[in-house]
């Protein structure tokens, strides 16, 4: 699996987003009270994501 999200729950039984990559996590999301919320935030992801523009603050 070359790269996938993944949902999960962490400690705090929030649920949560992460984006791997080749099993490298690229980037997780803040926690969520409900798993559809998540699922909401990858639509959104999925969405906006590939018309962002960079932002280089260096």
């Amino acid at each position: 699996m070359g790269h996938h999200f993944e949902i999960y729950k962490d400690k705090a039984g929030e649920f949560r987003v992460r984006f791997k990559y080749n099993s490298e996590i690229m980037f997780s999301t803040e926690g969520y009270s409900s798993k559809e919320s998540a699922k909401n935030a990858i639509a959104s992801i999925k969405k906006n994501g590939p018309g962002a523009e960079t932002v280089d603050n260096s």
